[in-house]
C-alpha cells in the first residue's frame, strides 16, 4: 500500500510540474521571485521534449507501481496519461517537436512582457 501511494504522490507531483511549466509564467507575474523557479523548469521541460527524453519522474513511478506489485507503464509520463486524450494515434517525435514548441510559445510572451515591464520601469525617473 504504501508503494501504491508513493507511486499517486509521483503521478501528482508529475503533474504539478508540468502545470507549473505550462501556466509558471502567469505566477512569475504575481510574484516574480518565481522566475528563478519556472526558468530552469521551463528549459528543463523544453530539453525533454526537444531531445526526446524520458522526466525522471517517469522511471520512478514505475518503479514505485512495480514495488506496489502492479505493472508500470510503457513511454513517458505525457504519453501514458495525456496523449492518450489528446492525440490518440500516440507520442511522435513530431508531437514533441510541438509540446516542447507550446511549452515556449506559451512563456516566452509573458518572459517578454516582463522584461519591457522592468527596463521600463528602471528608465521612470526615481
Amino acid at each position: 500500500m504504501g508503494y501504491r501511494i508513493a507511486a499517486e504522490a509521483v503521478l501528482i507531483l508529475h503533474l504539478a510540474f508540468i502545470l507549473f511549466v505550462v501556466l509558471g509564467g502567469l505566477a512569475v507575474l504575481r510574484w516574480p521571485r518565481l522566475v528563478w523557479l519556472h526558468l530552469p523548469t521551463v528549459a528543463w521541460a523544453a530539453a525533454l521534449e526537444f531531445k526526446g527524453w524520458i522526466c525522471p519522474l517517469t522511471p520512478l513511478e514505475n518503479a514505485l507501481l512495480r514495488a506496489a506489485g502492479e505493472s508500470g507503464y510503457a513511454g513517458g509520463f505525457i504519453e501514458h496519461y495525456l496523449i492518450a486524450l489528446i492525440y490518440p494515434a500516440g507520442l511522435t517525435p513530431t508531437i514533441q517537436l510541438w509540446l516542447g514548441i507550446g511549452v515556449l510559445a506559451i512563456n516566452l510572451p509573458i518572459y517578454g512582457y516582463l522584461l519591457v515591464r522592468r527596463f521600463s520601469d528602471a528608465r521612470k525617473p526615481g
